[in-house]
């Protein structure tokens, strides 16, 4: 029997037309799906999601330089598939979480200890749970420091094994999970409007890319077109959340180094951003203001010169926080060459956002796979190659100043533009599909909603960027020092709520 060979999606849909919603949909066999998953490891496209869904398991792939997405499906027989994982290491997370949220089967996973499911579910409460086995390691002179899940700080939980030779680490691994709501399974069976509410708050610091996301996937399912002004109302929304978590994030990673006097600059330039957006949008993190069909809050004349003279306050507040990271090499001296993630990692994994583009991977939705309304706005994908601390520093450096680039092109056609709807009226419910691809201020994230004839959510399915990016940070630490452990994690600040979902 001859081995499997690779396969390129962009044979596969080279003769299909994509959908509305700019997705390729194929159904495949067995050993199709296991070609493309070869061609996951080879690197002939690159890994989106993989969800399952009534008797299906399904993958979102992307062949970012010929600008191609497509949604595979392949029928289960008994919830039983080939493993992706098998071929392609960043699959194994997602078809554990799979399996213990669905029970399907995935043939030949290589790691198959549950990933979700800490035991405690309901059909597990008759049994004892068995102990969770974590990864070993082999050498003179170990020994382990178990971190979490419930840290010192106020933040989400999640659980650090590491394993090191004095302060030098071996390995980590991470368990992750204690934040699960079950937001697919509560999404089943609501309406567009009450599937909305909950879908924003998957992860509340990117509560506007999802509620885009979100109200993409279900307007190219239903051919429902928001107006023009909330279009662009949606992007200066996204960017605004964009700059407030950049700039929180520069000052939590110089608080790690113990530069808190920066942190102190970035926290109050924060601040200026929320209390902006709660006057302009009418709240502090612009939760529900992005709906399916449009927005619900619009910007008048005072509110648009708010938000520019917003813009030209964090210009000198954040040059002069910039500066004195620049000119401080006892700091610089913690960033640079620490947590560095290979370019060909990242490349694998499809790491998106400041990880993947702090270690040479150029992709940014927003320019890969432009929509609205960054299809009609100039900026540029800010880009280093180190692959450490201090190069996911720089990438969010330059964002907020191409956010801010973006705001004021956006600012400018809403000025040009007199006042209109906000809200499209709605569209006849029926049964259909969308998906949609939007760049939040981690990176990419990915969402699949199936409606019913009634237009109620069939199934849901959301990918948050921080899932491929958290085996990363187990790769990042390796070689480092125990106490840099707290610059790489927070230089990814990868989101607990939105891979736990």
């Amino acid at each position: 029997m001859t081995a499997p060979e690779a396969q390129s999606i962009q044979k596969l849909a080279v003769s299909r037309s994509p959908d509305a919603d700019g997705f390729v949909r194929l159904t495949v066999d067995a050993a199709a799906w296991i070609a493309l998953a070869l061609g996951c490891r080879d690197g002939l496209h690159t890994l989106s999601a993989l969800w399952y869904d009534d008797g299906q398991v399904r993958m979102a792939l992307l062949a970012v330089e010929s600008r191609i997405r497509a949604i595979v499906s392949l029928d289960t027989h008994g919830q039983s598939y080939p493993s992706v994982g098998q071929y392609h290491a960043p699959a194994i997370r997602l078809e554990r979480a799979m399996r213990d949220l669905h029970g399907t089967v995935p043939q030949g996973l290589p790691d198959t200890r549950p990933w979700l499911d800490h035991g405690v579910w309901p059909a597990n409460l008759s049994a004892a749970a068995a102990p969770y086995c974590f990864l070993t390691s082999e050498g003179e002179s170990l020994h382990q420091i178990s971190v979490g899940p419930v840290h010192a700080g106020i933040i989400e939980p999640g659980h650090f094994r590491f394993t090191a030779n004095g302060e030098a680490v071996v390995r980590l691994e991470e368990r992750l999970g204690y934040v699960h709501k079950g937001i697919e399974a509560l999404c089943v069976g609501t309406t567009i409007a009450q599937a909305a509410r909950i879908v924003a708050r998957i992860s509340g610091d990117s509560t506007v890319a999802y509620g885009f996301a979100f109200a993409q996937a279900v307007e190219a399912a239903l051919g429902w077109s928001p107006p023009a002004r909330a279009v662009q109302l949606r992007g200066i929304m996204a960017e605004v959340e964009r700059i407030s978590h950049h700039i929180g994030d520069v000052g939590a990673i110089c608080n790690d180094a113990s530069f808190v006097t920066i942190q102190a600059r970035c926290t109050l330039l924060r601040e200026d951003v929320l209390q902006t957006a709660n006057r302009c949008f009418g709240h502090r993190m612009m939760m529900d203001r992005i709906v399916p069909g449009g927005v619900t809050a619009d910007l008048d004349t005072a509110s648009i010169g708010a938000i520019r003279e917003l813009l030209k306050r964090l210009e000198g507040g954040f040059a002069g926080v910039v500066q004195a990271y620049d000119r401080s090499p006892t700091l610089q001296d913690r960033t640079v060459t620490t947590g560095v993630v290979k370019a060909e990692l990242a490349a694998r994994f499809g790491a998106g956002g400041y990880v993947g583009r702090g270690s040479g991977r150029i992709f940014d939705t927003r320019a890969a796979f432009p929509y609205p309304p960054y299809d009609g706005v100039s900026f540029k994908v800010a880009i280093r190659s180190a692959g450490d601390v201090d190069a996911r520093i720089w990438v969010r450096i330059e964002e907020v100043a191409q956010s801010a680039l973006i705001i004021r092109q956006l600012l400018d056609g809403l000025a040009e533009t007199p006042p209109g709807p906000i809200q499209a009226s709605e569209v006849a419910p029926k049964r259909a599909e969308g998906a949609a691809m939007v760049e939040a201020f981690r990176g990419d994230l990915f969402i699949c909603v199936r409606l019913d004839e009634a237009g109620r959510v069939a199934r849901l399915h959301a990918r948050d960027a921080s899932c491929f990016q958290w085996p990363l940070l187990e790769a990042a630490i390796e070689g480092n020092i125990v106490a840099d452990f707290p610059l790489c994690n927070k230089s990814f600040n990868c989101s607990y709520s939105g891979h736990d979902m």
